[in-house]
């Protein structure tokens, strides 16, 4: 099966690299092999490819042996124009390109299927975790109703690094861009962009229908402080940066924060630049994927996993995606936590207001302290709709003339 490469960044080039090394493999498994004719890139040479290195997209394009293309340029424009004018030309098309997946995936899926080929993009989300062909396939017969997960290895490292050696969030982002863990520019990553969309695709697949990024409420980790950090060691949680999509009675709730979880939690588990995917169905309960989330070569793999599925359904559409039918996500305040606030003061004569507020009758009245500190204390509240949260804390403050210094959900 003839092949062509368009990008060869870290992903493209893995994927080279994998199907070199794993070349017998891939042909028992497809029943013939994988040849790379073309490789698209703007640079003018990669020494070990410049006998196929091209800089012409029409000769992928127009090319009648290319069965099957591997987009891995990264961004909207023009891999958006470039995937749909292959699916047109009835071209298999396997991306790790999340970007254009949440923007145009509905599309290029309606494309592929008129075409009768097919739009793969299983490495868009979890780089090398099988979430995608699992939700399609596996989980077929399920309805599900939750998918929570660590998205983004990036933020993970962060704020594993922070609990493991008390530092600042700026200091460990610095760390972390000395190590190649985080761009120069982390805007993306630190800022739930990169999770936001990921949790869209996740969405759109559990529901069959389309959703926006841009609907799903998102909150980074730039807010989240060593001394949140301390809070939650003394609370024995962690905290990790969500992407979470729940079905509840055909209403669809999403977001994208920093969240407190417990040690219950299966997530609880997940450091450093690992993701892990809770996913909960109404008769299969609970099951988690766990994995390297991002990464040259494991990305590369799921990409790979995706061209033997080309290969092995190259003559009719698959199916795997969601329609063009938008979905109404509802607002951030229908969602409901505990939450841990960070108190003004100490709490010597605070407990009946705090009880006004945030806690119920019979609840447990429980001050978090941190050792040395005298400014400030922390309390997790009961379970609240997040819209009366806000409302209360505003109340809070004007009543009592303390402020709440921070807050984070939690989970659990």
């Amino acid at each position: 099966m003839q092949a062509a490469i368009m990008g060869y960044g870290t992903i493209g080039s893995g994927v080279a690299e994998v199907l070199e090394e794993n070349r017998e493999q891939i042909v028992k498994k497809v029943g013939e092999g994988i040849e790379l004719k073309y490789i698209l890139d703007i640079r003018d040479s990669i020494p070990e490819h410049n006998d196929i290195l091209i800089h012409d997209f029409s000769l992928i394009e127009n090319d009648p042996e290319i069965e099957l293309v591997i987009e891995t340029m990264g961004g909207i424009h023009p891999a958006y124009e470039y995937i749909m004018r292959l699916l047109e030309k009835g071209k298999h098309v396997v991306t790790s390109n999340k970007a254009v997946v949440d923007a145009c995936g509905s599309k290029l899926i309606r494309t592929a299927s008129e075409h009768q080929c097919n739009f793969y993009f299983e490495a868009s989300v979890g780089g090398g975790i099988p979430v995608i062909r699992t939700i399609y396939h596996n989980y077929a017969g399920e309805k599900l109703t939750e998918i929570t997960g660590i998205l983004n290895g990036t933020t993970n490292y962060i704020l594993t690094k922070m609990r493991e050696s008390g530092a600042g969030f700026a200091e460990t982002l610095r760390e972390a861009q000395k190590l190649g863990y985080a761009e120069q520019d982390p805007s993306s990553d630190i800022d739930g962009f990169d999770t936001s969309r990921k949790t869209a695709i996740l969405l759109s697949m559990a529901s069959g229908n389309r959703c926006r990024h841009e609907d799903i409420y998102t909150e980074g980790i730039r807010d989240v402080s060593d001394i949140d950090i301390a809070y939650a060691r003394k609370l024995s949680r962690n905290i990790r940066l969500l992407g979470s999509v729940q079905a509840v009675e055909e209403k669809y709730f999403a977001y994208v924060a920093p969240v407190l979880i417990a040690r219950a939690d299966p997530l609880y588990m997940v450091d450093g630049v690992f993701n892990g995917i809770r996913i909960v169905g109404n008769c299969l309960g609970t099951t988690m994927l766990y994995g390297m989330g991002a990464g040259k070569l494991p990305t590369a793999s799921a990409v790979v996993s995706d061209i033997i599925a080309a290969a092995r359904h190259k003559s009719h559409f698959q199916g795997i995606g969601w329609s063009e039918k938008m979905i109404e996500i509802e607002p951030m305040g229908s969602n409901a936590f505990r939450y841990l606030i960070r108190v003004e003061g100490m709490p010597d004569g605070m407990e009946q207001d705090i009880r006004e507020y945030f806690l119920e009758d019979g609840s447990s009245w429980e001050p978090v302290l941190l050792d040395g500190r005298t400014d400030e204390f922390g309390i997790m509240t009961d379970v609240m709709f997040e819209s009366d949260f806000h409302e209360n804390r505003q109340e809070f403050e004007e009543k009592t003339g303390r402020r709440i210094f921070h807050f984070l959900r939690a989970l659990g």
